[in-house]
């Protein structure tokens, strides 16, 4: 019953379009105060320790990395570079597109970022060699979203802190699935060039791409600093975040000068912004947790499916319909936040691994970024190109329908995710 409150009482304030994060917290307080006697202090003592962790920290200074790389002309050079390598396939600047978003993924943490810096650049680019404007902007859109799975991923730390779990692991465990969705959504890209005979690219001489990998290798750097850094376990992960945002500072501004030093004051306030409402979507998240788990509905709705007798792949199943639903209606972080403590505790009672039930709703994310109505890359490569959201969900449908299948083989082959985090040492 109480159940049946909370969620109508959170449905019922977001369709009137109340932000997700102020809806979460009416309804947490609406229910504490009108149905139960929880008191007051307890309430204020869950919203500080809730928010006290040290992987919060983690999520503002990836935000701001990101926001020194989008501006500071690393994009470019990777794309520059990737250009180089695979221009001259058939779709070569689409093939380019998909690996420049693969690096520059790897350095931000953020799609939407990813979808931006690489976008801005090699749209009009694509359009100028004589591609389509909706190949373009399919390529882009969706393999902007590798920024959440391919790490650091910020919806990634939004998990970590929901359940528990190792961030080190996810951050390993993305790796692998992150180059195999890019190699499918490249895979895409190259049948579709060849098939309707798009341009190709000059192949680029030995010369030509030593130079310009000499000149993207200060932000390629980047991630063996992030990566090789929690890896050799000379920092954690919110450690390796707040080198990451110096190391982009220093490039940004003082190796390749595209910053100059007045334009950092904006960048910061940018980045504090943005920090500062997704802590406010994570208070409110926290405070929605401690209401479920005091109602023990997460406990009650795993007794209730093992009862039923629901199976791992039955289970599965039912997640990635309900999140693929949710996609339609949250982002990325509101919906993880939510879902995850409430599911989380039943996908481990029938013995899901928590590395890979985390790979898994972090790749329905992905899916849920490029498809309307509130597919986040969408609105962005939507600003980019100038297309309609109609025409753009179209441009997307071939890469969107390859991402799905993909998801389905994350979802029923765990050794995907949990291969290199085990090989590693980060899990058992």
């Amino acid at each position: 019953m109480s159940a049946a409150i909370i969620f109508g009482l959170l449905l019922a304030l977001m369709l009137t379009g109340m932000p997700i994060s102020i809806s979460l917290g009416l309804t947490v307080l609406t229910f504490l105060f009108a149905m139960t006697q929880v008191p007051i202090e307890s309430v204020a003592l869950k919203l500080f320790t809730g928010i006290e962790k040290f992987e919060i920290m983690a999520i503002p200074f990836f935000i701001l990395a990101g926001n020194f790389l989008t501006h500071g002309g690393v994009a470019r050079r990777m794309i520059n570079f990737a250009t180089a390598m695979v221009g001259h396939w058939h779709g070569g600047l689409g093939l380019a597109g998909v690996l420049a978003c693969a690096l520059f993924a790897a350095v931000s943490g953020s799609s939407p970022a990813t979808v931006v810096a690489i976008g801005a650049i090699l749209l009009p680019a694509m359009v100028k060699a004589g591609f389509p404007n909706r190949f373009g902007a399919g390529v882009i859109t969706t393999s902007g979203a590798l920024g959440i799975l391919i790490p650091p991923s910020i919806v990634m730390v939004m998990y970590s802190l929901a359940t528990n779990t190792s961030l080190g692991a996810l951050f390993m465990a993305g790796v692998v699935p992150g180059l195999l969705l890019a190699f499918c959504l490249g895979f895409v890209a190259w049948y579709r060039a060849r098939k309707y005979d798009y341009p190709r690219q000059p192949r680029a001489s030995f010369g030509q791409r030593w130079e310009t990998f000499r000149k993207a290798i200060w932000g390629l750097l980047l991630i063996v600093v992030v990566m090789g850094g929690i890896y050799t376990g000379l920092f954690t992960p919110t450690e390796a975040a707040a080198m990451s945002a110096v190391y982009a500072f220093l490039i940004a501004v003082f190796v390749y000068r595209d910053m100059p030093l007045g334009k950092v004051p904006k960048v910061l306030l940018d980045s504090a912004n943005m920090s500062a409402m997704l802590l406010y979507i994570i208070t409110n998240a926290v405070l929605f947790s401690f209401v479920m788990t005091n109602e023990n509905i997460p406990q009650a709705l795993a007794a209730w499916l093992l009862d039923k007798g629901l199976g791992q792949v039955a289970f599965l199943l039912a997640v990635n319909v309900l999140l693929l639903v949710a996609g339609n209606f949250m982002e990325p972080s509101s919906i993880v936040l939510i879902f995850a403590p409430i599911l989380f505790p039943v996908a481990i009672k029938l013995g899901i691994d928590p590395v890979h039930f985390g790979i898994m709703m972090t790749v329905n994310m992905e899916v849920g970024m490029c498809h309307p109505p509130v597919g986040l890359n969408l609105y962005v490569a939507s600003g980019i190109t100038k297309m309609g959201i109609t025409e753009l969900t179209v441009a997307v449908w071939p890469w969107l329908l390859s991402m799905l299948a993909f998801l389905a083989l994350v979802t029923y082959v765990p050794a995907v995710s949990t291969w290199l985090p085990r090989a590693l040492g980060l899990m058992m």
